[in-house]
């Protein structure tokens, strides 16, 4: 009396759960290295945008903002010493690195003493560590 009844058991359906959560946790091991290539290559267009405006401001200007006005001169005109004679907003707001923390901007530079510093403290979010990430190749 009894029909033919078709349906996965119990057994069948935890192996295919299984093979899924190892499948998914593979890839997931495997993008791990992307993402940091994609944060390092956000911080490296950062640094070269903000730098293009730096580098227009000091033109305009004949220096570049002072460590203490920081890249906030970007942004809003500086109320302290030097005040720049022709400013223009370049930002409406300056971008944070890929940790949500302010780029570090030193002027004159510790690595270039003529011009200026600009850098991201990384993921441990600490200045002046291995992890720093100044933009480069």
């Amino acid at each position: 009396m009894r029909k033919n009844q078709s349906a996965f058991t119990l057994l069948e359906i935890m192996l295919v759960v299984t093979i899924i959560a190892l499948l998914l946790g593979t890839a997931i091991y495997k993008l791990g290295g992307n993402v940091e290539y994609a944060r390092h290559n956000r911080v490296a267009a950062d640094i070269q945008s903000i730098s293009t405006q730096l580098k227009l401001y000091e033109s305009m200007n004949g220096f570049y903002p002072t460590t203490e006005q920081g890249l906030q001169a970007l942004v809003t005109q500086p109320t302290s010493d030097p005040q720049p004679q022709r400013w223009y907003q370049l930002f409406k707001e300056m971008p944070k690195d890929p940790w949500n923390d302010n780029y570090i901007y030193l002027s004159p530079g510790r690595k270039d003493p003529t011009g200026f510093d600009l850098y991201s403290a990384g993921p441990d979010r600490k200045a002046d560590t291995p992890d720093d990430d100044w933009g480069g190749a």
